[in-house]
């Protein structure tokens, strides 16, 4: 009964190994999109940004021609001021001449925007430049290793799989039995050591002439409050 006692521990460390690497499915592929993740969004702003400043930059030089001509009408218009004969051909040139210098004022207005808009841009473009630099450096090492785990991750837990069925192969049923009703009610520990006079599980104190049965590791033993199989421990000493 000792010799299955002991197969039990290595079961249960393949288990727990076992149990690692399913999480490693989940948290992995988690780990890899978020420093992926950090890299686009960064791609994605420096794109953005350089959307932003190349139509700022074509919307500035549409309108600088736009005042050229705008300029060359209202000198066209203040050389007719010189000719005309009548008030209301006056009063009908004054209104366009107001209304051209307002409309060049408003588009001068939108270049000065335009222009802070374009020299935030090129300031941003450089800043955002450096700190994609900075992440796909800091991030490369990791990913490359993540990606190396995840590509070998089947094949580790094909292995433990492989191992776990010869060595159940070993243990008798009834144990092997009792160990898997335990592991799917508990998960995690199945097999604990004695502790303090205690179970190594819950802590519940074992009765004196139950800990010298276990001691003797002839049978398995479960705690009677959690149901885990009990083993004795050579930490215990002579206790």
């Amino acid at each position: 009964m000792q010799r299955d006692l002991e197969l039990l521990l290595d079961l249960q460390e393949i288990d727990d190994e076992l149990g690692e690497l399913e999480r490693s499915k989940i948290y992995l592929p988690e780990m890899i999109q978020k420093l992926e993740s950090e890299i686009s969004t960064l791609e994605k702003e420096i794109e953005g940004n350089k959307s932003t400043l190349q139509d700022s930059l074509k919307e500035q030089k549409a309108l600088e021609l736009d005042i050229e001509t705008d300029k060359q009408q209202l000198e066209n218009f203040q050389r007719q001021m010189k000719i005309i004969k009548t008030n209301k051909e006056y009063d009908a040139l004054t209104a366009e001449i107001d209304s051209k210098k307002l409309e060049i004022a408003e588009k001068e207005e939108r270049v000065l925007s335009l222009m802070s808009t374009i020299d935030e841009c090129q300031e941003k473009e450089k800043e955002l430049s450096s700190s994609l630099d900075g992440v796909r450096s800091g991030n490369k090492e990791q990913l490359k290793l993540l990606n190396e785990q995840s590509s070998s991750l089947q094949a580790k837990i094909d292995d433990r799989m492989e191992k776990r069925s010869r060595l159940i192969k070993n243990i008798k049923r009834q144990v092997f039995g009792i160990y898997e009703r335990v592991r799917k009610g508990k998960g995690g520990l199945v097999v604990v050591p004695v502790r303090k006079r205690a179970c190594g599980g819950c802590f519940k104190q074992i009765p004196p002439q139950r800990i010298q049965e276990i001691r003797r590791g002839d049978r398995i033993f479960s705690c009677d409050s959690c149901g885990r199989i009990l083993i004795w421990s050579d930490e215990n000493g002579t206790e």
